[in-house]
């Protein structure tokens, strides 16, 4: 028998069942219990179904939650990474603030180990001064003058053509050339000129501050014999130009007349410190003699103050016309301001610059008040 009969003979089973009253019971009852079955797996995916909306409603609550808490902890993360990044900037201005004040501090202590050494220099230089004997015959002054000294100043005035200075023994003399102003010179043969008296201005300086440093370069002689000056300058250059005798090729040479002592300029920087720590040298001279090296000097004015100033005896005499011999001319004109009935008096000093030269007065031994630092 085939598999389609098989499933004919149970579906006419079936069908038979069903046309009778305990087929029909059986299949209602079948269905029932189905249903019931059904209904029950309902009624379990509802209580799922509800479980799961309340976990779900659950975890949206403590999603939102943990949302609110990761927006505060975001937030309060910026705000403490915004104070940090605060904080450091302020570190790092201190910081820069700190280097700033470290490299002053340190240009400050170099300037002032710079200038202690500076100090040191010269208080070896102004304890290996060059010796001479001195007679003391001045007035002494408070301590706190000490450090002051009196420099004559040398200033050069330059003179306009057909001009003449005059300068009197006597300044009441000066003054009253000045009153008259206008002078009548006679020359001779009924020939007069016309003269101006005008004061003198001088440019005078009233403060003076060098500053002396030791020259890398040069180095003092002194304790020098008596002999011809070019003999001895000879003698010393040869000397300090040999290295056996710690000296080096020399540039100058130079006597200084007013005081008696020389210096040598050498070429190089460190043949002047090696010779002046050694201080003596003995140099062939007349004969053998012992001098003495000390470190010289340079001046730098450091400030200087100056101020106008009247000549209280030298007079300024202008409109001098070229008429004859310059000496001539000066010789009259010296003649007639040294009468007293011309207002003048004796004469001191008198310069003429005739028209078409070029000539400049020299005034000495006005003396500013100097300081060295």
């Amino acid at each position: 028998m085939s598999s389609d009969e098989d499933f004919s003979l149970v579906v006419d089973n079936v069908q038979q069942s069903q046309d009778t009253l305990e087929g029909t019971k059986a299949l209602i009852a079948k269905y029932k219990k189905q249903y019931d079955q059904l209904l029950q797996e309902h009624n379990e995916l509802c209580n799922a179904t509800d479980e799961q909306r309340n976990l779900a409603q659950q975890f949206k609550k403590r999603a939102e939650k943990l949302a609110k808490t990761i927006a505060v902890d975001q937030q309060s993360y910026k705000e403490q990474i915004g104070n940090e990044k605060a904080c450091l900037r302020c570190l790092k201005e201190e910081l820069t603030d700190l280097v700033g004040q470290i490299q002053r501090a340190q240009a400050a202590l170099e300037e002032e180990e710079a200038t202690n050494q500076h100090l040191r220099e010269q208080s070896e230089v102004f304890s290996a001064v060059p010796e001479k004997e001195l007679v003391f015959t001045g007035l002494t002054l408070d301590a706190a003058d000490k450090q002051r000294f009196q420099m004559k100043s040398h200033i050069v005035y330059p003179m306009a053509e057909g001009t003449a200075l005059v300068t009197f023994e006597e300044e009441d003399v000066a003054q009253n050339i000045l009153r008259l102003k206008t002078h009548r010179v006679g020359l001779g043969e009924e020939c007069r000129i016309t003269v101006e008296a005008r004061p003198v201005q001088l440019m005078v300086p009233t403060l003076v501050e060098i500053d002396s440093e030791i020259c890398p370069r040069r180095i003092l002689l002194s304790n020098l014999p008596k002999m011809d000056t070019e003999t001895m300058l000879n003698r010393l250059e040869i000397h300090f130009s040999k290295s056996k005798n710690g000296g080096g090729e020399v540039e100058d040479c130079e006597m200084l007349t007013d005081t008696g002592t020389v210096v040598i300029t050498f070429l190089e920087n460190n043949i002047a410190r090696h010779l002046t720590d050694k201080e003596y040298h003995e140099v062939m001279l007349k004969e053998k003699h012992r001098v003495r090296a000390t470190p010289f000097l340079n001046g730098n004015i450091t400030n200087l103050k100056t101020k106008m100033s009247m000549s209280s005896r030298t007079v300024l005499l202008t409109g001098i016309p070229d008429v004859m011999d310059r000496d001539i001319l000066q010789d009259l004109l010296e003649i007639h301001f040294q009468k007293n009935s011309n207002g003048g008096g004796e004469i001191e000093a008198f310069l003429y610059n005739p028209i078409g030269e070029q000539t400049s007065a020299v005034f000495k031994g006005i003396s500013p008040k100097t300081e060295e630092k």
